[in-house]
């Protein structure tokens, strides 16, 4: 029986992507390297140690680990800085409404994001009060694809994996989420999260009525 449900941030309860691209690209340019769109495509759902180190395999550059730690950490100052212009406004379409609608019927719910801000964003939404536990970059190790922040999440919730619906938007997020045996849903294109249990494009279109219409054996 379905009791949880653990969600993925960016791409999923809002959409930072932007920033995070604007991030990386103005620390690629201050350092000379080539960034483009494709390429910010295969940070999604990454921690930011695992993103510099794809930007620089890319650029074929190699730094001492201190000197990567400097500039990701300056990559994060640009970013955190950039967060002071969310507000409520900045959910995604049918993500509030799907929260709210889990907190009326009781579900429990957690956040299982790679980002280390992850508190500084929910706290720009006004979004904390929905989650009961979150988990963030700072609370695991492993990052996805690993599925350690979604066991994480859901040891903290109390309940067992196959207890659990994960949305996810990310390819190595639904790959996390199966390989720690959860339920999931992405949320994005085939190429991307055609994988997941259950695909939307849209989290307006995922509202829980669609969810138990799917998954409607476990409810």
């Amino acid at each position: 029986m379905i009791k949880g449900f653990i969600f993925d941030l960016d791409g999923v309860i809002t959409d930072t992507a932007e920033l995070h691209f604007d991030a990386w690209k103005k620390l690629s340019d201050e350092m000379d390297w080539e960034f483009d769109r494709e390429l910010n495509e295969r940070l999604r759902g990454i921690s930011r140690m695992d993103s510099i180190h794809v930007i620089m395999d890319h650029n074929g550059v190699s730094l001492d680990e201190p000197t990567v730690v400097e500039l990701a950490t300056k990559k994060n100052d640009i970013y955190v800085e950039s967060l002071d212009k969310m507000t409520p406004d900045d959910y995604l379409p049918g993500a509030r409404e799907l929260l709210t609608h889990l907190r009326s019927e009781g579900f429990s719910v957690a956040l299982g994001s790679a980002s280390k801000n992850a508190h500084k964003v929910l706290k720009q939404l006004n979004a904390v009060h929905f989650f009961d536990v979150i988990g963030d970059g700072n609370s695991v190790s492993k990052s996805k694809p690993a599925p350690d922040i979604f066991l994480y999440a859901s040891k903290k919730l109390g309940l067992r994996p196959e207890n659990c619906i994960v949305f996810e938007d990310a390819e190595k997020g639904i790959d996390a989420a199966k390989a720690g045996k959860f339920h999931s849903v992405g949320i994005g294109p085939e190429q991307r999260v055609g994988h997941a249990d259950i695909r939307f494009e849209t989290m307006k279109e995922a509202t829980l009525f669609e969810v138990k219409s799917h998954f409607k054996d476990l409810f």
